[in-house]
């Protein structure tokens, strides 16, 4: 071998160690960013939502003041009850059942503080066809009671549809829950007339249950709204209890009417008094009407239906409303025959 080419070996011996020396700090170096790279974040798990878990909010609560909607969903408030009672063995397991909201405004404690606060409060109808198509409308301020279409309020019983069955077509379901919505748009509130905004927080669904005379009929008083200045009278006189000569006395006493106002206001009451007793006299003739053309399957249904009241149940993030919980629905459904 010549001496280039010993030198060109020797070159090549040289330079390995060197590419070497290079290689293991590439190596080190490829070894440190590793190491230096922060841990893989462990993945995130969400708790899956349960199948009925947004019912209760989908339940339009009826005569609720709109601008207090906002606080009645203030809380995390859990009806799993409600979600319940559709399972196997629950209260309204395969039943058909119609739904409806309301609050009712208590004063119970939260995290050591007591404040009145509006309870979301679910009913539920057990029945085979919607328990009413009418709202009732009625306040101390009004003259008088409205019995009127849902629909005029804008409201309607619609099927609610479980969250595993929402990607499935509506018209393929055969839905056996119906919820009672109201499709008033809030935003469009500004534009209405102040006595349509305050029907809606007179509402109450109205319930007629042919077989119970109604509260009406049997109510002997009225509410008397005498239009006076400076302000108006507002009292309540029972035909069969109260004397009118000496219920308008007393009100002169109490200086509440003016002596010579005294006549005006005495047939004004009259007047009332005529109306409400005509009114009576209408409800019976037509609920004995509906009686005698009712099937008898429609009567079995009316016999048959069963009322619900369901509060929300206690959690760290809502108030315990245990101690308030009454069984009166309203005026027109009365009392439930039982609450949850």
């Amino acid at each position: 071998m010549g001496k280039g080419a010993k030198r060109k070996a020797s070159q090549k011996e040289e330079a390995k160690p060197q590419a070497q020396q290079q290689e293991s700090k590439k190596a080190t170096s490829r070894a440190k960013r590793v190491k230096a790279s922060k841990p893989e974040t462990e993945p995130e798990y969400f708790e899956d939502k349960r199948n009925l878990e947004d019912l209760w909010k989908e339940v339009f609560p009826v005569g609720t003041e709109w601008d207090q909607l906002d606080a009645v969903y203030q809380f995390n408030w859990n009806f799993s009850n409600l979600e319940d009672a559709f399972e196997e063995d629950g209260k309204l397991y395969g039943k058909k059942v119609y739904l409806f909201g309301c609050t009712e405004p208590q004063l119970v404690s939260f995290k050591g503080e007591s404040k009145v606060i509006c309870i979301p409060v679910v009913v539920a109808v057990v029945s085979p066809f919607p328990p009413s198509d009418k709202i009732g409308i009625n306040s101390v301020q009004r003259e008088a009671e409205e019995i009127i279409p849902m629909k005029q309020m804008k409201m309607d019983w619609v099927p609610y549809i479980p969250l595993e069955d929402r990607d499935s077509q509506v018209d393929r379901l055969k839905s056996q829950i119906y919820i009672l919505r109201c499709t008033q748009r809030r935003a469009a509130l500004k534009h209405l007339k102040i006595d349509r905004l305050k029907k809606y927080e007179y509402c109450l669904p109205y319930f007629y249950q042919p077989f119970k005379e109604d509260e009406l009929e049997q109510s002997t008083e009225v509410q008397i709204i005498f239009p006076v200045e400076p302000k108006p009278i507002f009292c309540e006189f029972d035909w069969e209890l109260d004397e009118l000569e000496e219920f308008t006395d007393k009100l002169i006493q109490e200086e509440e009417l003016a002596e010579d106002q005294k006549d005006a206001f005495k047939e004004f009451v009259k007047e009332k008094v005529r109306e409400a007793k005509k009114a009576n006299r209408e409800a019976r003739e037509a609920r004995k009407k509906a009686l005698e053309e009712m099937t008898e399957e429609s009567k079995a249904a009316f016999e048959n239906m069963r009322f619900y009241k369901f509060y929300p149940v206690q959690t760290p993030d809502s108030p315990d409303v245990s101690s308030v919980k009454a069984p009166f629905i309203n005026r027109y459904y009365g009392k439930a025959h039982e609450i949850l």
